[in-house]
């Protein structure tokens, strides 16, 4: 059986939930209507002034940001402790499509700041910024947010932020929380690795040291909100059906909760959905996806 585990630390933290994860495509349209054809509820275009643009997947608590770049000439360029959120997208679709960061939340990210600092994983000022929202009824509203950068070295291409929600009533729309395909959770993101005990100090640290689920090479961060699910190449083979590229580490995609699989079979066959279907969950390969695996799981 799995055993439990938790990390020794000084620090004084406390375990971060999923917040969101974000999904890097070339055509944000094109990647919304997929979404939809994959039964989930797709918001609108919203624009940031760094030059991506984004369309939410929300669920309780937690949501997809499907991204792309809208105004390269708007990217603002990395500079000594600033982390260019739009230069990171842009990086990460040149490598190709797909889950490139993980997002925890946070409730307050100048602590959080702190703490990846004191925890040597980031050294990053914080950064705020706020856009207009439209409510279902055509209503604009105020979104705001503040975010703390962490970086892990040996995961180049993976990005790790925390996000705190300053005006999270405007936010959250149970409305926009109701998906066709049944989903009501993001349960998990999947990263990928040849030596997941490399990246094992640092997730603990940014995911705030939550309890860990030993596997074998592998491992699980069981967070307040969802999980983490570390796998090794031969891990992500057996349970996903797919050959990762073997970097040092890269996300392979998420999971979903659904409370009828084949509900959703049928659904993605009715959409010509390439898929594959096992006794606990449906996997919709990267290749099908916009480089993203798409995972349902029973819940």
């Amino acid at each position: 059986m799995p055993e439990t585990t938790q990390p020794a630390t000084t620090l004084t933290a406390a375990p971060r939930g999923l917040d969101h994860l974000v999904i890097g495509v070339r055509d944000l349209d094109a990647a919304g209507a997929f979404y939809e054809r994959l039964g989930f509820t797709v918001g609108a275009r919203n624009r940031h002034p760094w030059g991506t643009e984004n369309r939410i997947v929300q669920f309780p608590g937690s949501f997809l940001e499907l991204i792309t770049i809208g105004d390269a000439s708007a990217i603002v360029p990395p500079a000594p402790r600033q982390f260019s959120f739009g230069q990171f997208v842009s990086d990460a679709l040149v490598r190709g499509e797909g889950l490139s960061m993980l997002v925890l939340e946070s409730t307050d990210a100048k602590a959080d700041a702190q703490a990846f600092k004191t925890a040597g994983i980031g050294d990053f000022e914080p950064f705020f910024f706020e856009r207009q929202a439209k409510r279902p009824d055509g209503s604009i509203v105020r979104v705001a947010f503040s975010l703390a950068f962490a970086a892990d070295p040996r995961a180049p291409e993976c990005g790790f932020f925390v996000c705190q929600q300053h005006e999270p009533q405007n936010f959250w729309n149970p409305a926009f929380q109701q998906h066709a395909n049944g989903a009501s959770a993001l349960s998990a993101a999947v990263l990928v690795t040849e030596d997941p005990a490399a990246h094992r100090v640092f997730l603990s640290a940014f995911a705030g040291f939550p309890e860990v689920l030993e596997g074998n090479a592998e491992y699980v961060l069981g967070l307040p909100r969802g999980r983490l699910d570390v796998l090794d190449p031969e891990a992500a083979q057996a349970i996903y059906h797919v050959e990762p590229d073997t970097t040092p580490a890269r996300f392979l995609g998420f999971c979903v909760t659904v409370p009828d699989l084949d509900a959703v079979a049928a659904k993605l066959e009715a959409a010509d959905i390439a898929f594959g279907q096992g006794e606990d969950r449906i996997v919709v390969p990267a290749e099908a996806a916009m480089g993203c695996v798409i995972a349902f799981e029973r819940g």
